[in-house]
């Protein structure tokens, strides 16, 4: 009941401010609440920025989303097979990825990825990539969004990887056993045994990696500059910012923040839906 009261309130208010013209003097006091209605998300609906920001967040999240748990699985089946020290090394770098802090995290990937000092340009221009010598990761739409998405997998593929270990650990010996006899390749047993076994985990890590990548914001803003050049790297989370506080609108910025909400409910539902489905029909 704490927990759901926890949750409800700041939604609640999220979604009341979202309903007022609310700029910093309504904040401070100094002058009344105009209730818009709607209007908000009228002028919100009717800006071709934001479905152009909207787009992009979906099409950011669901690379990072796929590319961690695909990372995180993979490595989750590795460690189940290879020796004690492999696994506890491996174990370790992926705890050291996912204990650094986004912050700090941002700004070891645009050192090794800096123009002029990287290591990264430096690597592949003497391997005689001569056009990477320079080369700007930050600078390009894709370019800039491949970079983050890269450190983004890297700082979550840790939890999936710990999730689907521990899902995998927990199958009978005597199932791996048996799919070895029956002649089933690694990537057989894999897909056809391992894989709908931890299905419920699965889910779990799913849904959790949406919810995280799909409201990036720290890696986005500080590995972009705030956005990328005129905003050509702008997410959902970012967008509500400078909306709500660069731009003091703070009405506008919760109807951004709602739609949000409501977008991530969306897709969190249809796909524990598909999953259901999906195990019905298995």
């Amino acid at each position: 009941m704490l927990l759901a009261a926890v949750l409800a309130y700041p939604i609640y208010q999220l979604v009341v401010i979202s309903f007022y013209d609310y700029g910093q003097s309504q904040a401070a006091g100094t002058a009344p609440l105009v209730f818009l209605g709607a209007a908000n998300y009228t002028e919100l609906l009717a800006n071709l920025q934001f479905w152009t920001v909207l787009g992009k967040t979906v099409g950011f999240g669901a690379v990072c989303v796929v590319g961690g748990l695909v990372v995180g699985t993979g490595l989750a089946v590795l460690a189940s097979r290879v020796r004690a020290l492999p696994r506890i090394l491996l174990f370790l770098a992926a705890l050291g990825a996912w204990a650094t802090p986004a912050m700090a995290g941002s700004y070891v990937w645009l050192f090794l990825f800096d123009t002029d000092f990287g290591i990264v340009n430096e690597v592949l221009s003497g391997l005689g990539f001569s056009s990477m010598a320079h080369h700007s990761w930050t600078f390009g739409t894709f370019d800039a969004f491949g970079l983050v998405a890269a450190e983004v997998i890297w700082c979550s593929f840790p939890f999936v990887m710990v999730t689907m270990y521990a899902g995998i650990k927990g199958i009978p010996d005597e199932v791996l056993e048996a799919a070895s006899l029956d002649g089933a390749s690694g990537w057989r047993t894999t897909w056809s045994v391992i894989l709908p076994m931890v299905r419920p985990l699965l889910m779990i890590a799913t849904i959790q990696s949406i919810i995280w990548d799909f409201k990036i914001f720290t890696q986005i803003y500080v590995m972009t500059n705030g956005g990328g050049v005129a905003g050509r790297n702008l997410v959902l989370n970012v967008y509500a910012y400078q909306q709500a506080f660069a731009g003091q609108e703070y009405g506008l910025g919760s109807a951004i923040g709602v739609v949000m909400t409501l977008l991530l409910l969306s897709i969190t539902g249809l796909y524990v839906r598909s999953q259901h489905r999906s195990a019905a029909w298995v």
